[in-house]
């Protein structure tokens, strides 16, 4: 059987892929994609989306308990976890089913199958149906991640779980240990406990939701806490003796090491790259620590093949993967596109409180050289987060202080995940703190906040 020619091949159809796909469709290429279980990949299948729905879901009942401050009346509050679960799995249903429409509408071939790379410029698909033999002079390597397992702490979808457990619980926890603080980890604490679970997060470095600004951290810390919330900084789940219905978990904290009882564990202490089983090796692609090694055009060193996304390492986020997509296709068309600057990619992190941020914290600024200015904005001080009863919250900006270029913006409070974009566009238009300051910001709004955490850098704020 004669190979199928195509001028673009794509493994995997996560965020990454299926817009790498698309872009290429778009600029005249002859594109297909390959994908061996889900269209939309782990993001929109058991990921971003989905927790995404599970969090709003406990945001509403959080919500409603909290009724008689606005002076309405609920009682008998109570929840309904499989029809929570439920409504998260047609909420990813619903949009998996979108991408396969986009694939025909944009006239892409889909392959559904396992993907090997047998020899440059070649793909070989294992279907359902036999194999198929593909061929282009330009392939983007889209498969994604999963999540990390350490030794002694492997899911068992039981009493251990990974997120993909986590998002179809076969129960509601009583005690919860979560291993990890960043973004799964945080999140996944955020909903049980909120649902009402006894909830117990290790992190192993010095502050939860480590990969932030140590103001941002400390303050978020003191939410969870006052949610009932345990937080264990600098320790190390060492092993966990699983029994009947219990995990006793050994938590070492500076030298001592104290057990702990827990009906539920969620591990989420990172993610490695899906590399194996693709003929890698043979091709002599490079890869550090389970990520293919890549250029700022995400070029692999192969000839033809390019990394994008999660598989090609850090920030671990869709967006970045969709960007890098869209970035290849470009350049697989002959155009010239922009490399991406991983410090203009915002990180959001959906517990409750939100946390937002992009460019560098304050301690990275002055680690880098920066003479800095600071800026900070609480939400007590802005009517819209009052009137909407939010006033927990804290906004805050890093300037170049010679320059006045925006280094860095970091959030924690009601909606951040959704003004952090402001920022973004800033730093994409390298703004400095003159024109942010001139920028009218609407009131009331929480984004009059952004414009008072700028001219606090500059001792003009208004409202504090």
């Amino acid at each position: 059987m004669a190979a199928k020619s195509f001028d673009m091949i794509v493994i995997g159809a996560g965020p990454g892929g299926y817009v790498a796909a698309i872009r290429g469709a778009q600029l005249g290429l002859n594109v297909a994609i390959v994908e061996r279980e889900h269209m939309g990949g782990i993001c929109l299948n058991w990921g971003c989306i989905p927790t995404k729905a599970l969090l709003r879901s406990a945001e509403v009942f959080h919500l409603m308990h909290r009724a008689k401050e606005f002076g309405l009346k609920a009682d008998g509050i109570g929840y309904d976890l499989d029809a929570v679960v439920q409504r998260s799995r047609g909420v990813a249903k619903q949009l998996s089913g979108g991408i396969g429409h986009l694939m025909k509408k944009n006239k892409i071939t889909t392959f559904m199958g396992a993907a090997t790379i047998p020899a440059k410029g070649k793909v070989s698909v294992k279907t359902d149906k036999g194999t198929e033999e593909l061929v282009s002079k330009a392939i983007i390597l889209a498969t994604g991640a999963r999540a990390r397992e350490l030794p002694g702490l492997e899911a068992d979808g039981d009493l251990v779980w990974t997120y993909k457990h986590a998002l179809l619980p076969p129960r509601m926890p009583k005690k919860l240990l979560v291993i990890g603080s960043g973004a799964i980890g945080i999140e996944f604490a955020s909903f049980f406990n909120t649902l009402g679970a006894d909830t117990t997060v290790v992190e192993v470095l010095d502050r939860v939701l480590p990969v932030e600004d140590a103001e941002i951290s400390a303050f978020a810390k003191k939410a969870f806490t006052k949610q009932g919330m345990k937080i264990m900084e600098k320790s190390t789940v060492k092993k966990l003796d699983r029994a009947k219905g219990k995990v006793t978990a050994h938590i070492e904290t500076g030298g001592k090491t104290e057990t702990m009882e827990f009906d539920t564990v969620i591990s989420a202490v990172g993610i490695v790259g899906n590399v194996e089983n693709l003929g890698l090796e043979a091709l002599g692609v490079k890869v550090d620590r389970t990520h293919v090694v890549t250029d700022e055009y995400c070029r692999t060193g192969v000839e033809g093949l390019y990394a994008i996304g999660d598989v090609a390492g850090a920030p671990w986020l869709a967006h970045k993967a969709s960007h890098e997509g869209v970035m290849v296709a470009e350049l697989i068309a002959g155009k010239h596109p922009h490399p991406i600057k991983p410090n203009s990619i915002a990180g959001c992190t959906y517990c409750h409180p939100q946390v937002a941020s992009v460019g560098l914290t304050e301690a990275k600024a002055k680690e880098a050289g920066h003479e800095v200015k600071v800026g900070r904005f609480p939400f007590i001080g802005n009517g819209k987060a009052i009137a909407l009863g939010e006033q927990e919250g804290l906004i805050k900006t890093v300037f170049d202080a010679k320059t006045g270029e925006l280094l860095g913006a970091h959030m924690v409070g009601a909606e951040v995940t959704e003004l952090i974009q402001g920022y973004v566009v800033g730093r994409t238009l390298e703004t400095t703190e003159g024109e942010l300051m001139e920028t009218v910001f609407p009131h009331p709004t929480l984004s009059e906040m952004m414009h008072e955490a700028v001219l606090d850098a500059y001792g003009r704020a208004l409202h504090i």
